[in-house]
């Protein structure tokens, strides 16, 4: 018999990202970052991408199912201003990676470089102005 604990583990299962346009934006991820496309409902007011064990999710800024339950989503009111999330993407080819965002449609931020903490990163923006996040995977410094 399995503990009851068990049953408490959670899954990380879904990062949804609120957008203004949620076909656009499942189109400008899947070409500019890689991704598959699992699904756009035929509303395009949910979309996901297959992003390995945790789904990339999208959705309008505004909902009539949870405004009211959750309250509404808070957006920069200027460029100098970021929304409170970072999407991260991981590559093994950082420099290719952030080139391939820009070149569709990515507005850059501060291209590829060295961190102390062992990682290469870049920054980039997509068409919400939330901050993406081009690196490679962390690794020790010293034991790269």
């Amino acid at each position: 018999m399995a503990s009851k604990s068990s049953n408490l583990s959670p899954v990380f299962a879904y990062t949804v990202v609120y957008v203004k346009d949620v076909a656009k934006s499942v189109a400008f991820y899947a070409k500019a970052f890689g991704y598959n496309v699992r699904r756009l409902d035929e509303s395009h007011r949910w979309g996901e991408l297959e992003s390995g064990q945790t789904t990339i999710a999208f959705t309008p800024l505004h909902q009539h199912e949870t405004d009211e339950v959750t309250g509404s989503v808070q957006v920069p009111k200027t460029n100098w201003e970021r929304n409170p999330v970072e999407v991260c993407f991981a590559y093994s080819d950082v420099d290719a990676a952030y080139k391939r965002a820009v070149e569709n449609g990515a507005v850059p931020v501060q291209e590829p470089e060295d961190r102390q903490w062992g990682q290469k990163v870049g920054y980039v923006r997509d068409m919400d102005g939330i901050v993406v996040r081009i690196g490679s995977h962390v690794s020790e410094p010293g034991h790269n």
